[in-house]
């Protein structure tokens, strides 16, 4: 039986499909709306690719029909900035994918799916200092209220049909090559630009502290989650946290200076952007996860900018 990744030629769904086949799967399929190898150079002869949309059900019907797969990695789907430009887009991407890949997995005996859902589920108006599993999930941006929408078809097919429906939390995302706008993307980008050699201006105030988590740990997370016993998963959706202690904006500027001694970093606090970003940005207690099934992220922010620059230098054209 294969292996399906939705987003799977994506930031984290390649690197994925990347540690899947590392683990020894030999049939991993990877189903996205633009399948391109740029971010599978090394793997591409060792996936099948699909092009389908997760909005259309037959696309999805047909990818799970012919290739049968023992579990369902579901990260494909619309990100925040893009959901809030076209919310009805990231209705039919978000919403009716995931109801689809669930329905696809009813249909078709699909043991498990494991669904990355994210921070955003929780909103700006966050009456504790910390944010957990307990914190009241009341999101004002559309992609959040999709992904708790997700969230909770999940938890229904899990209790009416007897799916195998896992969820994980992921704060932002570091890595290289981000395109996609948002308003804590500082944290990647001033990373990549001072190692292109270019300088940098920081939109938010020095002491800032964003919780981040590495592409890999994302991965390395999502696929983690799937092979817990199932006799551990009570939570069911997870929050998880990446580099700990979390670093301020300075601290990340001073760690990128250490290792690209050029590096030109300035600050230009942006007062709208600042308070978001102090409305979001609140300490994680994961620790669910880490008593459920053992969660513990491999990078802290100092590896983190290590191996970010190392990947620019090996990979120059994957994320160009």
């Amino acid at each position: 039986m294969s292996t399906l990744v939705t987003g799977g030629t994506g930031f984290i769904g390649a690197e994925v499909a990347r540690i899947l086949l590392e683990k020894g799967e030999k049939d991993v399929v990877v189903f996205d709306i633009n399948p391109s190898t740029k971010l599978l150079d090394d793997v591409a002869d060792q996936v099948k690719l699909v092009r389908g949309d997760l909005g259309n059900f037959s696309h999805v019907l047909s990818v799970v029909k012919t290739h049968r797969p023992k579990v369902i990695y579901h990260l494909g789907g619309m990100l925040s900035v893009p959901s809030d430009a076209d919310n009805a887009a990231s209705f039919r991407a978000n919403a009716m994918g995931t109801f689809h890949i669930l329905e696809a997995a009813r249909l078709f005996e699909v043991p498990q799916v494991i669904f990355s859902s994210t921070l955003a589920t929780y909103g700006l108006d966050i009456r504790e200092d910390v944010i957990s599993d307990y914190t009241l999930q009341r999101p004002q941006l559309f992609y959040g209220v999709t992904k708790v929408f997700s969230e909770l078809m999940g938890l229904f097919y899990k209790r009416k049909f007897g799916l195998d429906f896992r969820g994980i939390r992921y704060p932002s995302i570091v890595g290289p090559g981000v395109k996609t706008p948002g308003i804590v993307q500082y944290n990647p980008w001033v990373i990549e630009e001072c190692a292109k050699g270019n300088p940098f201006t920081i939109w938010v105030k020095p002491e800032t502290r964003c919780p981040v988590m590495y592409f890999k740990d994302a991965a390395w997370a999502i696929v983690k989650l799937g092979e817990a016993p199932l006799a551990n998963i009570k939570m069911v959706n997870y929050l998880v946290a990446g580099a700990t202690p979390v670093a301020s904006a300075q601290e990340l500027a001073d760690i990128v200076k250490a290792k690209i001694p050029t590096a030109q970093i300035s600050f230009e606090p942006d007062l709208e952007r600042q308070k978001i970003v102090d409305s979001l940005c609140l300490p994680i207690d994961d620790s669910v996860a880490r008593n459920e099934w053992n969660w513990r992220p491999e990078y802290d922010q100092e590896r983190i900018v290590s191996d970010f620059i190392e990947e620019l230098k090996i990979h120059p054209q994957r994320y160009a």
